[in-house]
């Protein structure tokens, strides 16, 4: 019998993470050792010299300079490095906020790895890809569906690269109406993605940046004063980074759209309102999605990624090219586009991320779209309730309202109070065996803390979470240095603010690493 039973309070989990001190993989370099032997060429395809039928010009002058490791040894460097990680299969990872960290099913990686899959080249005939195609068209037709819009395009391989492109139509469709010396202006909002602003701005726009009242988003008012003969377009993220909603936002689309702009939705934010709201009943002209957030298909340590770009019947001449198109009887490249932008990215787009997209949506269906994003929201604003009963914390801006999906607090009573900083909780919440992030800079909320706990996560973990957070603030007010000194337990360094903001000590590369950190001649 469970009838009665209280949950337990959570105990905070002992937690000691290996350190191994692992060089970079060029530094384990042993001349001759081999993980696999190459087969030379087939003798029938050349005679003597077994490169001679690689033309001259595809010849290395010398072997490419890459490590030599046998499989044992690449094998443990590379277990020794996932032991000093964290991710979302392995701890609660709410503290990503902005970025969704859900469970993205395992049987999904089976649809992935299958040949039918894995094996296929880009490059192949139509004829011989009809399933892929076919898939992908299925998912362009979801997604349209989902927001409302007309066409969809799946080539982009990151949000910031759907950005990117929906910038770009932008400007084709106001080049196509001679109006692209005259509309030069892109409107934003300070907590829509950074992603939106540097777009624009990589475009040539001059960016106009809105900043929030005591609601958490811009006033009509001050869309107002900044719309005008200028304006190409309204680029805007809704909720915005803070999960506050806009409900005034199809006015603003209006506002926009009288000054004879365009209005862009970036739905990085979608998970809190699946099935709820779309972008079309906004009046929004096109739209984005992430895929690798929203629609669960992984994040992979920042890429690959997967976008999908939306849009109604008149900006649908400028989509990327090639779209995937249906004549009743076979699935094909539609490539004949002559007011296209182009190509974002090569080939498809990212075609493992898609397959994921797609399973996850047809094992969900429409009720369960909704579902998620209802749970999503429940359990943001029950781990909001949780945090910000703990010493220190606020939230600000719309004091006393639900959030969707997210909500970026504030440390800074606690900064005040004990001099212990938001980036330093961080690095102690690791010692707990999670993290969290801070926000974008710069920080327009003081001594930011931004948490998004999706549907994947249940109520125990949650209040874990926040057991951990209020441990945390218990130390920085009883005993600081704890908090101040850490990681104890953990892999993580502390950043050096001096090296990541000189852009002569960026290291990206081993050879970079060599010349700019060892100091060698490279």
């Amino acid at each position: 019998m469970t009838e009665g039973l209280i949950a337990p309070k959570p105990a905070l989990r002992r937690f000691q993470q290996a350190r191994w001190d692992e060089p970079a993989i060029f530094d384990l370099h042993t001349p001759g050792s081999r993980g696999v032997l190459v087969p030379l060429p087939d003798p029938e395809m050349s005679v003597g010299d077994p490169l001679a039928a690689l033309p001259a010009a595809l010849r290395r002058a010398e072997p490419p300079g890459l490590p030599e490791l046998s499989q044992l040894h690449v094998l443990r460097h590379y277990l020794r490095l996932s032991q000093e990680n964290l991710g979302v299969d392995l701890n609660i990872d709410v503290g990503q906020g902005t970025c969704t960290m859900k469970y993205s099913p395992k049987v999904n990686d089976t649809f992935v790895r299958d040949p039918a899959v894995a094996a296929l080249h880009p490059l192949q005939d139509e004829s011989t890809v009809q399933g892929v195609l076919e898939l992908i068209h299925r998912l362009q037709r979801m997604i349209a569906e989902i927001s409302g819009m007309d066409q969809v395009s799946l080539q982009p391989g990151a949000g910031s690269a759907a950005i990117w492109t929906n910038v770009a139509m932008i400007r084709a469709y106001f080049a196509a109406r001679g109006e692209a010396a005259q509309r030069d202006e892109i409107i934003t909002t300070v907590f829509s993605h950074p992603s939106n602003a540097a777009c624009a701005a990589t475009a040539g726009f001059r960016v106009i940046t809105l900043h929030p009242d005591a609601d958490g988003y811009p006033s009509l008012a001050a869309l107002r004063a900044a719309v005008g003969p200028r304006t190409a377009a309204l680029l805007i993220t809704n909720p915005e980074d803070t999960g506050i909603y806009n409900p005034r936002i199809a006015e603003f689309v209006a506002l926009v759209h009288e000054a004879g702009g365009l209005a862009a939705y970036d739905q990085a934010n979608a998970n809190g309102i699946l099935g709820i709201t779309r972008a079309r009943e906004a009046g929004f002209d096109l739209c984005h999605f992430n895929l690798h957030k929203t629609f669960s298909t992984p994040h992979a340590c920042g890429g690959p990624a997967a976008g999908a770009c939306a849009v109604t019947e008149a900006l649908a001449p400028y989509l990327p090219r090639p779209v995937v198109g249906f004549d009743g009887e076979r699935y094909f490249l539609d490539d004949d586009r002559p007011e296209s932008i182009g190509k974002i990215r090569p080939f498809y787009g990212v075609v493992p991320n898609l397959v994921r997209a797609y399973a996850w949506i047809m094992s969900l269906g429409a009720e369960g779209l909704r579902t998620a994003a209802e749970t999503a929201v429940l359990n943001n604003n029950y781990l909001m309730h949780q945090v910000s009963r703990i010493r220190g914390v606020s939230v600000p801006y719309a004091a006393g309202r639900p959030r969707l999906e997210q909500v970026r607090y504030s440390w800074e009573q606690l900064a005040a109070d004990t001099g212990v900083h938001s980036e330093e909780i961080g690095y102690r919440a690791a010692d707990f065996g999670t993290h969290y992030w801070t926000s974008h800079h710069p920080y327009v909320v003081p001594e930011p803390m931004t948490l998004e706990p999706t549907e994947s996560y249940s109520r125990a973990d949650l209040d874990e979470y926040a057991a951990v957070l209020a441990e945390i603030s218990r130390e920085a007010y009883e005993e600081p240095e704890t908090v101040r000194t850490a990681p104890h337990r953990a892999a993580v360094h502390r950043v050096r603010h001096e090296t990541l903001d000189d852009p002569d000590r960026w290291a990206v590369t081993w050879r970079a690493y060599r010349r700019k950190i060892l100091g060698e001649q490279v």
